[in-house]
């Protein structure tokens, strides 16, 4: 089977959150095919170290501070693709979240993405052409308890991706988001360290298993490229079946 034309050479990613889990995942698979890439994440996430791994290039951003984030990118220059993937979690009861709690999750996954996109949208513009990725979540669409913050930021960020879409299709911007399930990365590593939690969990999971970071990179890797130059608007699952099975399998 002859190997397939991501499109990647001489195309420049960004990647937010691109340090750890299915960001740098993300990060490895687009240099690997050829891109030239460049990993934003906050500096106490050694974005330079992970850079230095895959042969790649980094800046330290904080994508709740729009300087920041212009700043990287002036450094960076005019991306190809942006997937915009940095997103942090936190569990409370709903009458206990503090609004403090609330202010930061939304700060960094919704908010946080809006200035990710405007920002290397506006510059891709001017080119008249891109692809930007979202790494949302099954929690777009569900209301699992006790994250209340991570899932009204994850919802929000389809109503970006739909948005975006209409309006940046003219400039041949194409807007797209993975919607992953229950991905093992250091954010859920406990979760997979409890047998017990797993069981039951995973008895809501057709495949029966959870999923690694590179089965995401993979379909977010695959919006990002050429292979879906008609696919904008759209949001992929990566959750083994979950989303399809309302009643467990």
């Amino acid at each position: 089977m002859p190997n397939l034309d991501f499109g990647f050479n001489g195309k420049l990613a960004v990647v937010t959150g691109g340090a750890n889990g299915i960001g740098f995942a993300t990060a490895q698979l687009l240099a690997a095919r050829g891109a030239s890439v460049c990993l934003f994440d906050l500096e106490s996430e050694n974005p330079y170290d992970a850079a230095r791994q895959i042969g790649a290039n980094a800046c330290a951003v904080d994508v709740t501070n729009r300087e920041s984030l212009e700043a990287a990118f002036r450094s960076a220059g005019t991306p190809d693709i942006l997937i915009a993937n940095a997103g942090i979690v936190s569990e409370a009861d709903f009458c206990e979240y503090t609004p403090q709690e609330w202010d930061r999750i939304v700060s960094v996954n919704l908010t946080g993405a809006f200035h990710s996109m405007q920002t290397a949208a506006c510059l891709m513009r001017r080119r008249r052409r891109g692809a930007i990725v979202l790494t949302a979540s099954t929690n777009s669409y569900d209301g699992e308890a006790r994250l209340a913050a991570y899932n009204a930021s994850k919802a929000g960020l389809l109503g970006l991706v739909h948005t975006a879409a209409n309006e940046l299709g003219p400039f041949q911007i194409r807007v797209n988001a993975v919607c992953p399930g229950l991905i093992r990365t250091r954010l859920t590593e406990p979760h997979f360290a409890n047998p017990k939690v797993l069981r039951k969990y995973f008895q809501q999971i057709p495949l029966g298993r959870g999923g690694e970071p590179d089965e995401v990179a993979q379909a977010s890797v695959f919006l990002a490229s050429g292979l879906a130059s008609y696919i904008t608007g759209a949001t992929l699952f990566v959750d083994g079946g979950q989303m399809a099975s309302k009643f467990g399998t």
